[in-house]
């Protein structure tokens, strides 16, 4: 039989159908992934699970968790945010002989963080909070502050980690003077936290996780707002509560940080890059140049571990060549709104 004769025979689907099979297929298997990626609600927003272990280190009577040096192990990726905050307050405070830190990476063929190699008998993160506690069910997630003594997870919710590297294990650290979080800014430190974590922190992944256009346009416009709002308020003040660096830039910086590299591309928050913005860019030089905090980032991870593995977003998994971050390191030149002094 000749080609012709077999193109005769052979009948094939018109594009129009496979276009259509295609979506269905693709939008089906899209929409079971995001589901486990990213949890909901009806409207098609994403909807952030809370974390569930919440204790801490301190020196109140029975607690479990006192201050030590060498008892206490970070676990992190590079790549998250959250993790990222508990690495610049550790190395803020001095504490890196102190609180050892273990690095895990995500897997996109396991679901979730795994060891390069193996460590106390373990290969992936759900398995250490299979240690800690038989039976659980729930996201193993980074950042997790883990008691090598007791063999469980003291806490896994970023807010509180670097509240407690702020404050508990002074007697230990080389900058025990710093106080990222003072007793007269918390209430303004709080506002600009809750603020913050609704519209940037969780605001992109609302917008990269949305699974309708509502719910991204309003992530979107809540997102962009709140940067705008930012940036006018950095034009007259050095940080967000003044001259003084606080929690509330730590937890701001590892957003920005992230943004033009992969928010801005990936979770399409694409109306503008952050050094574009005249403070905002200036702010993220300023925070990046502070002592100990570049060598908390890494670029190349942050590409590799969203664009690579973040599948239902990126599906052909190439990974971008840009930006080029070498601009944090220029001037910032904002030394002339306020000092810091870091002890």
């Amino acid at each position: 039989m000749t080609n012709d004769q077999l193109k005769k025979k052979g009948k094939s689907l018109p594009p129009k159908l496979i276009i259509w099979l295609g979506k269905f297929v693709w939008t089906t298997l899209w929409q079971i992934m995001m589901s486990k990626l990213a949890p909901r609600n009806q409207s098609g927003e994403y909807i952030r699970p809370n974390s569930q272990f919440r204790n801490f280190i301190g020196v109140a009577d029975g607690n479990p968790y006192p201050p030590a040096a060498g008892r206490y192990t970070l676990y992190v990726g590079l790549s998250c945010p959250w993790a990222h905050r508990t690495l610049v307050v550790r190395s803020l405070k001095g504490l890196e002989a102190v609180i050892s830190v273990c690095i895990v990476y995500p897997s996109s063929t396991q679901g979730g963080w795994v060891f390069n190699e193996e460590g106390q008998g373990f290969q992936t993160l759900a398995e250490l909070y299979q240690l800690a506690e038989p039976g659980y069910t729930g996201r193993s997630t980074v950042p997790v502050l883990w008691d090598n003594q007791t063999k469980t997870i003291v806490n896994n919710e970023s807010s509180e980690i670097i509240v407690m590297l702020n404050s508990q294990l002074n007697e230990f650290a080389k900058n025990p003077h710093l106080d990222l979080y003072p007793q007269a800014l918390k209430e303004k430190i709080d506002w600009w936290n809750e603020k913050i974590y609704h519209a940037v922190n969780n605001g992109v992944y609302r917008c990269g996780f949305a699974q309708t256009q509502e719910a991204y346009n309003q992530a979107c416009n809540e997102l962009f707002t709140t940067l705008d709002e930012i940036e006018t308020v950095l034009q007259n003040s050095r940080y967000l509560c003044g001259e003084n660096l606080t929690l509330a830039d730590v937890r701001l910086f590892t957003t920005l940080f992230r943004f033009d590299s992969a928010y801005y591309g990936l979770f399409k928050c694409n109306r503008q890059r952050i050094r574009d913005y005249p403070n905002l860019g200036s702010y993220l030089r300023d925070l990046y140049q502070l002592p100990g905090v570049a060598d908390t980032c890494d670029v190349e991870s942050v590409k590799q571990d969203y664009y690579g593995n973040l599948f239902p977003l990126n599906p052909g998994g190439i990974i971008p060549n840009g930006p080029d971050m070498k601009y944090l390191n220029e001037p910032h030149n904002r030394e002339n709104i306020s000092k810091l002094e870091v002890s």
